[in-house]
């Protein structure tokens, strides 16, 4: 992020040496710390109905009496949670973006006193609120202005703040490299490019980083991962990305992700409509490589590692066929009645390589299918797992994030929707629960570890006039394994 957000021990608001104060209000308790002047300029905006406290819902004004900030702007806070604080915060941001605003003081007059939590949440609303992706569009709008950013705290409050603004800051440029990675074009974010940013992140955080191509990945028995690859003419990488926080001897936790840069369906062709937003299929990959630059910035005290098997999935004369059958990297022969269900396919034997790590436990996170949108929409992402209590700690992090996910079933019986005449699985099952038989595929390759699956097609990207990535589940994956490091 190209900000400077510090923290500022003010103890009148009036005083904020800055291009504009932001103020953070909520309904139904008098405003904490505002001081005669700012109070009464809220409460007559109030009672004129310029005002409301309701979700969204900003006050400019320009030039307030006794108070040294050129610009004010109140927000409102629908409750006194990080949630609402966040909202608040975007709405307040987006109000000064586009001005000659460059260093906005942000205050509180909630009635809880700020904390970590709250602190934790200001570099990802800023990042918010003045992303713009530039990188094939000339014509993008200017960058803001604003560059400089201060928390307004008491003396009491300072080191829990600081404290969150660090976190938050490492969480929101993982979820920018996530937003720019999968943002670029199909033509110019490819297998290829991955691996070089991988390389970067490598060479700028100190981390371990090893690129296997179609040679190395025949060698080890990738089968399906290679039929997916088949028909593309950008070679296939396996990007195997490490980072050394605890003793060798501790087990990693494994970050595995799709990284299908795009998604045409292959011989299994998906209708042209919206087809251009398959360049968002490899959200899962961005999310694992913006994990690791969060965690690279931290440093927990864990050891990690990333595994993303990326590829093309394209039509043509060499490409795979429904009713063809592949053999994995475990062995087992999988029958492919629909090459639309490619993301199964190269993420069950990057699973099986996960093995050789010995891992505490495997994470994968896949757009993997339109069901898990249809059964929870955009607000979370689907969670699956076999592990109660990595289910929970998955839980626990996705809320504590503002990152959420829901928890999705693995009984038995879905797995007979899997069932091949010609092969040890087809790899996908009827069309009722396809997001649980896509789950239960991949746990096939999991027996020798705990593992978890995210499926992330509502949440890694927005469509409409918004269209865009997201950054998910960047939040909730660094939340999750500073939380295991403690």
């Amino acid at each position: 992020m190209d900000f400077k957000i510090q923290v500022a021990e003010l103890k009148d608001l009036r005083q904020a040496q800055a291009d504009a104060l932001l103020v953070v209000v909520g309904e139904g308790a008098a405003p904490q710390g505002l001081g005669k002047a700012l109070a009464g300029v809220l409460e007559q905006a109030l009672k004129d109905g310029d005002f409301a406290c309701k979700a969204g819902r900003t006050l400019y004004l320009h030039g307030v009496a006794g108070v040294k900030a050129p610009r004010v702007v109140f927000a409102a806070a629908t409750a006194d949670t990080a949630k609402a604080f966040r909202a608040a915060l975007v709405a307040g941001l987006s109000a000064l973006k586009g001005g000659g605003t460059r260093h906005v003081m942000v205050a509180s007059a909630l009635p809880q006193p700020l904390g970590e939590t709250q602190a934790q949440v200001l570099p990802a609303a800023v990042g918010e609120a003045t992303y713009v992706y530039r990188h094939s569009k000339p014509s993008a709008p200017a960058a803001s202005k604003l560059h400089r950013v201060s928390l307004v705290c008491g003396v009491a409050e300072a080191a829990a703040v600081r404290a969150g603004l660090e976190r938050g800051e490492a969480v929101a440029a993982g979820v920018a490299l996530a937003r720019e990675c999968a943002n670029r074009p199909g033509n110019h974010c490819t297998p290829s490019y991955l691996a070089d940013e991988a390389r970067r992140l490598g060479r700028e955080h100190g981390l371990e980083v090893k690129v296997l191509g179609r040679k190395e990945l025949e060698k080890l028995g990738m089968g399906c991962f290679l039929a997916v690859a088949r028909a593309s003419a950008q070679p296939p990488r396996f990007i195997v990305l490490r980072y050394h926080g605890a003793p060798k001897t501790a087990a990693p936790v494994v970050l595995v992700g799709k990284g299908i840069t795009f998604d045409t369906g292959g011989i299994s062709l998906k209708p042209a409509a919206e087809m251009d937003e398959m360049k968002f299929d490899m959200g899962g990959a961005a999310s694992v490589l913006g994990t690791f630059r969060a965690v690279a910035q931290l440093k927990p005290r864990l050891n990690l590692v990333g595994l993303i098997p990326a590829c093309e999935n394209m039509p043509g004369g060499s490409a795979v066929k429904p009713g063809d059958v592949v053999t994995s990297l475990s062995g087992q022969t999988v029958e492919i009645l629909n090459t639309d269900a490619e993301g199964r396919l190269i993420l069950c034997d990057a699973l099986t390589y996960a093995e050789r790590f010995k891992p505490a436990a495997v994470l994968d996170i896949a757009t993997l299918t339109g069901a898990c949108v249809v059964a929870l929409g955009h607000h979370r992402s689907g969670m699956f797992s076999p592990d109660d209590a990595l289910a929970a700690e998955l839980h626990q992090a996705g809320q504590d994030a503002l990152d959420p996910c829901w928890r999705m079933p693995l009984d038995e019986e879905y797995d007979e929707g899997l069932k091949s005449n010609f092969a040890d699985m087809a790899n996908v099952g009827p069309r009722a629960g396809g997001a649980i038989t896509a789950a239960m595929f991949l746990k096939r390759f999991t027996a020798k570890y705990p593992w978890a699956h995210l499926d992330i097609a509502g949440s890694a990207w927005k469509s409409g006039a918004a269209k865009g990535a997201t950054g998910r589940p960047v939040a909730l994956l660094t939340q999750f394994l500073l939380a295991r490091a403690r």
